[in-house]
């Protein structure tokens, strides 16, 4: 993906954002569940922080045996306004990073070693999955880009099912739903972070 991955990501994100927006802006519970996630719909906003600053830290930083020892919380005082500013600043960080780093460049994560185009894609996962669960929680229309969401599928999820849409698919590998012929996946499920080869 190289180039094509930052501007996915930058683009994924400032949709996200823009969707949230309408959630910040009108009486909607944050306290509510995220879907059929067990967190509300605040801390699956702080999940996503985490994970974009997680992935452009861990890119840029090159560690290869395990994770930074850094976590991201929220100020418990911080609105979903206010958190919505991190999460730019989150997915401004991992563009950075997939823009800037060498497609050489490789840093740990437990499903693999993995090189900037795969923390650019699980950052997309986490974000489009996420949005999914507050969509549901916050009563939101959300539907990621259709050819980020087939690069994101094919990248991360090589052996999907064929035929179906993107997103549903993504939703399939990720758990969230079954596909005709395909049973909903339950328990783990798990994205190719390794490098293509």
């Amino acid at each position: 993906m190289g180039s094509q991955a930052a501007q996915d990501v930058e683009s994924t994100v400032a949709h996200a954002v823009a969707v949230l927006t309408e959630a910040t802006e009108s009486e909607r519970d944050w306290s509510r569940r995220a879907g059929e996630l067990e967190w509300d719909c605040r801390y699956t906003l702080v999940h996503i922080v985490g994970d974009l600053y997680a992935y452009a830290g861990q890119l840029a930083s090159s560690r290869m045996d395990d994770y930074l020892p850094v976590d991201i919380e929220a100020d418990a005082d911080a609105t979903p306004a206010e958190i919505l500013h991190a999460v730019r600043a989150g997915g401004a960080f991992l563009t950075a990073m997939v823009a800037t780093r060498p497609d050489s460049a490789r840093a740990f994560h437990p499903y693999g070693i993995s090189d900037p185009d795969g923390f650019a894609g699980m950052g997309m996962v986490e974000v489009m999955v996420h949005m999914h669960d507050l969509a549901a929680g916050l009563d939101l229309a959300y539907r990621p880009d259709p050819r980020i969401c087939a690069r994101v599928r094919a990248r991360m999820f090589p052996d999907a099912p064929t035929g179906f849409d993107a997103w549903p698919t993504l939703l399939w590998c990720t758990g969230r739903t079954e596909l005709p012929g395909h049973p909903r996946r339950v328990g783990k499920w798990r994205w190719q972070g390794l490098p293509a080869t």
